[in-house]
């Protein structure tokens, strides 16, 4: 548990709301938590309780006692997890397609969240156990998990001004001539709450993508996340026209290649989750500063669907009828 924090106010606050002012003395918490604190009555000033907007004099005393719970208790689960990367700062877990990052609405338990508090039981003093960011149930791939209440700030901060690099990999639906971007705005679907959908009102969303590889009616891309909205890259792709392989709620009918071989057609009929990867990870490491990156390999389905696919593109060639 995170002891109680103590700290005096200094002259070049007078006048400064008091959130404001203690966002500057502890720079290792988000304004929100401690505007969250203060609300609840644990910070004093001069043994005061005050309001988020009440103005400080200068030379108060305050002390913080911090409150990091969980909403909901999550109990610890034995689930094995694909640790790339541990420091006393943070984890870089490689998460497999089919598990729920955290408990929810039918997902109560056997989550990411549940097997982190098992490996281990300090991150219960962290938000959602440390989880900073998130993937959809059947999306691989990387997420950062912090260990510590600093490091939780510091990557959230990051998230927040766009300086974590992600980058996916995925297979879509329909021949890309070109790489592009889409810029359109992302919100709840008006009528299915359980999609997002491009909406003029929504919150900001850019999404970066390049071709890597091109199939007879499929193409392999390369994505890159400048923002980080619900279910951004499948929204994305489906509104540019290119939905992914095996999504259910953005993807199109089942897509199979005319003439294609029994193998290339069984592929692509099990592969029933979307073709998405998260591939790299890099982010300024929360203590020393210094950039790192991290990278987790396509795991056996995506990598079995690209090969389908190739030899899918061979087979077609060699049937092809010759041209004199």
């Amino acid at each position: 548990m995170l002891g109680p924090l103590e700290a005096r106010i200094s002259d070049e606050f007078r006048g400064q709301r008091l959130d404001q002012a203690l966002a500057a003395l502890f720079p290792d918490f988000s304004r929100t938590r401690l505007k969250s604190w203060i609300d609840a009555g644990l910070v004093l000033v001069d043994g005061r309780v005050l309001r988020p907007k009440d103005l400080v004099s200068g030379g108060e005393l305050v002390q913080v006692t911090p409150n990091i719970q969980a909403a909901v208790p999550v109990e610890p689960e034995a689930i094995a997890l694909s640790v790339i990367h541990e420091d006393p700062a943070f984890f870089i877990i490689n998460k497999p397609a089919g598990l729920v990052v955290h408990p929810g609405a039918g997902n109560p338990r056997a989550t990411l969240q549940n097997a982190l508090l098992h490996k281990d039981p300090a991150l219960s003093q962290l938000p959602r156990a440390g989880i900073v960011h998130r993937l959809d149930r059947e999306t691989s791939g990387l997420l950062v998990v912090a260990r510590t209440l600093e490091a939780h700030t510091a990557l959230t901060r990051a998230l927040a001004s766009h300086d974590v690099k992600r980058v996916y990999e995925a297979v879509a639906i329909g021949v890309m001539t070109a790489g592009g971007t889409v810029n359109a705005p992302i919100d709840r679907h008006p009528i299915d709450r359980l999609r997002m959908a491009v909406r003029g009102h929504g919150r900001e969303a850019i999404t970066h993508y390049r071709v890597i590889e091109r199939f007879r009616i499929h193409t392999h891309v390369r994505v890159e996340l400048e923002t980080g909205r619900t279910h951004q890259i499948r929204v994305h792709l489906e509104h540019a026209g290119f939905p992914l392989v095996g999504d259910p709620l953005y993807g199109r009918r089942l897509v199979i290649p005319k003439g294609a071989t029994p193998g290339v057609d069984l592929v692509l009929r099990e592969f029933r989750r979307q073709a998405l990867h998260a591939a790299k990870l890099g982010f300024e490491h929360p203590v020393s500063h210094q950039p790192v990156e991290f990278e987790a390999p396509l795991p056996a389905d995506f990598a079995g669907l690209l090969a389908a696919l190739r030899a899918d593109v061979v087979a077609s060639k060699a049937t092809a009828s010759p041209r004199f």
